[in-house]
């Protein structure tokens, strides 16, 4: 795992040393073994990348890496787990490197694209990755993202060049960076609780999406910033298309051929196996994240069956009540006989990690589970240096309750006339605030309801409800902290993004599919793979993600429906898998997420810090967010009227996040 950067800025060839310095000991906690830059005043181009060494720890892994022929040059963030097998395919076909220098894949990486080219490199390769090569010949920098977004990559157009990172704080090291905050994005962020792809918070900046590659030739017209769709598009030396679509795999399981669910089993624990094997390669330490559920624990059952030792298992509780999970991990390790370690956090230690939280993230983010995810990954640390996550087990075979409750809700809710929706959303609001966890209702419905929190819950329930009048629109509403985030935004005007372009989604024989699949394509790279980069990187800890090796997303698209949810339960498949290592009694509870009681503390120990980001003359004079709508839901969330958590804290990490950004400057 490590961090990349770059310029173009022809017209500033005199800088480009001293800025990509600063760019490249921005990203440090990337990569704390290493740093490498290149540069070429003459072609305009300069490259850093900083290094944590898990794969050939020699100094022949070291970054930049020119080609052998040296007309190429490579920054490289991320692992290709089949680079032993790209080495062999090179040989056999009369291609071989001799001598190779080392025995990185970064190395491997570079012969490959001699041999191919890097188009027809990428799909060959099993992997996570971001990258940036530069064509010595053609004067033409490509950038390339993995298939399902593991690794990050900005890039975009400020202090009068092109410029690219792994993250954004190194862009800003440029000399006259001063891209404003896009107030359309804030929209977009406010919705989401994260920046979706391709954009960025900062005009003119944005994300590289899974899946893709972007060329720029130095020819261009590299210091006036283009306006970038979604779409692939050619203007003025400037190129992104897809070699790699999740579309089409989608597509292709729907024709593959039919088999008994005994062979699809037997084939997606074959692949599963195979891919955690390919992960579980490294010169360092490594590890597990297990939560108990099904996904690490299936993750961590694979790997202790066909390792040579004990794997290292790591997981974090909390004192909340209904908060923590650390004893069903616990038991899933003794069963496993791993080598497990836990903690256990208070609040105040929970609550300690926040003023951290806008240089981890470097934009505005607020999935709050980036709190606990931040420390299991501080203390993994302490043990290893590559930690395994059961990441994608969700989206791929159907483990989030909104697949599994929102079908059935909404056939039930819409047979039910305007007026007595309306009135069932507010029964359903009203009720779920005698349900506290606290509370003696709260108590009663948690011995006999199978689902954690289930005031919370219901509450939710209640608010996504309201107003929606078919099932796209409840899964948009479900996914949205704020269903109008233009009401609070001033001068902002959400842009469209996948969600709302339905021409551009696949046909799906279930409503639970279409959800898992723009899941896939949304939320698991921009908000979950993000989350766990970002906290992981913090503290120079890699993580791998074996559910998204692509062999296994397109098994997992072969699978038919019943597969994933059956009898009401997802991951039916992973369940036959799972079931035959660890004992069913050990892993079937509710599903409860990796939360923490968010809106306790905001009426409680967080209230003042809350305070002090968005009071009435503090906003006023920021000029973002209109003070009306944004007080009352403060207000009603401190009234206990209702949690509005999920609502105030993608604000507050904005807010923070502008404190930091002005403080930096």
């Amino acid at each position: 795992m490590c961090g990349i950067t770059g310029w173009l800025a022809s017209d500033m060839p005199g800088e480009l040393d001293q800025v990509i310095h600063a760019m490249t000991d921005a990203l440090a906690h990337r990569g704390p073994d290493d740093k490498g830059v290149w540069f070429n005043p003459e072609q305009g181009v300069a490259l850093g990348h900083r290094r944590l060494a898990v794969v050939d720890l020699s100094p022949t892994g070291h970054q930049p890496m020119p080609s052998a022929s040296g007309r190429y040059v490579l920054v490289f963030n991320g692992e290709i787990y089949n680079h032993q097998d790209l080495r062999r395919r090179i040989g056999n076909e009369g291609g071989v490197v001799s001598p190779w220098r080392g025995h990185s894949d970064t190395e491997s990486l570079l012969a490959a694209v001699e041999r191919w080219g890097l188009e027809a490199t990428l799909p060959r390769l099993r992997g996570m990755f971001a990258l940036a090569l530069w064509d010595r010949r053609e004067r033409e920098l490509c950038l390339a993202r993995d298939r399902m977004g593991e690794k990050p990559l900005y890039y975009g157009w400020c202090g009068g060049g092109f410029a690219f990172a792994s993250e954004l704080k190194a862009l800003k090291q440029i000399p006259g960076f001063s891209n404003p905050v896009s107030r359309d994005v804030l929209c977009l962020y406010l919705r989401h609780a994260y920046v979706p792809a391709p954009y960025s918070i900062y005009e003119d900046i944005y994300k590289l999406e899974p899946g893709c590659m972007l060329r720029i030739r130095i020819d261009a017209s590299v210091s006036a910033p283009v306006r970038v769709p979604q779409a692939p598009c050619r203007e003025s030396g400037f190129e992104i298309g897809r070699y790699w679509a999740l579309k089409k795999q989608v597509e292709r399981g729907k024709t593959s051929s039919q088999k008994s669910e005994q062979e699809y089993v037997h084939d997606l624990e074959s692949v599963l196996i195979q891919s955690i094997s390919l992960q579980s390669v490294a010169d360092v330490p490594l590890g597990v994240f297990l939560s108990g559920g099904v996904d690490s624990s299936l993750i961590t059952a694979l790997m202790q069956r066909h390792a040579d030792q004990q794997v290292k298992t790591f997981t974090i509780g909390f004192e909340e009540q209904g908060y923590d999970e650390a004893v069903y991990a616990r038991a899933v390790a003794e069963y496993l006989q791993t080598g497990h370690t836990e903690l256990y956090v208070n609040a105040r230690q929970a609550r300690e990690v926040i003023p951290r939280l806008p240089d981890i993230y470097d934009e505005p983010f607020a999935d709050s589970s980036q709190i606990p995810t931040f420390l299991v990954a501080q203390m993994a640390r302490q043990h290893v240096t590559v930690a395994l996550s059961g990441d994608g087990g969700d989206e791929l075979f159907g483990g989030y309750n909104r697949y599994l409750w929102a079908p059935g809700i909404w056939r039930k809710f819409s047979l039910a006339p305007g007026w007595l929706r309306r009135r069932l959303v507010r029964a359903m609001i009203g009720a779920s605030r005698g349900m506290g966890e606290g509370g003696r209702l709260g108590r009663l419905l948690s011995r006999r309801m199978p689902v954690a929190r289930f005031g919370e819950k219901l509450q939710k329930l209640g608010q996504v409800l309201d107003g929606v009048d078919d099932l796209d629109e409840l899964y948009l509403s479900m996914v949205s902290t704020w269903r109008d985030p233009g009401v609070l935004v001033i001068d902002g005007h959400e842009p469209s993004t996948l969600l709302l372009q339905k021409d551009a989604w696949p046909e799906f024989e279930s409503a639970e599919q279409r959800m898992m699949y723009l899941d896939a394509m949304t939320y698991l790279p921009d908000d979950i793979l993000c989350k766990v980069d970002r906290a992981a990187m913090a503290v120079s800890l890699e993580t791998r993600e074996p559910f998204l090796d692509y062999r296994v997303v397109e098994a997992a698209w072969r699978l038919p429906s019943n597969m994933k949810i059956r009898d009401g339960q997802g991951k039916w498949a992973l369940r036959r898998i799972l079931y035959k290592h660890v004992p069913r009694e050990l892993i079937e509870r509710p599903k409860q997420g990796f939360g923490i009681p968010l809106g306790q503390w905001l009426r409680g120990p967080l209230r003042d810090w809350a305070e002090s980001l968005i009071g009435v003359s503090r906003l006023e004079r920021e000029g973002y967010f209109r003070v009306e709508p944004l007080r009352h839901t403060w207000e009603a969330h401190l009234a206990g009227k209702r949690n509005h958590e999920h609502a105030l804290w993608p604000v507050l990490m904005f807010q923070a996040w502008l404190d930091r950004q002005e403080a930096g400057d």
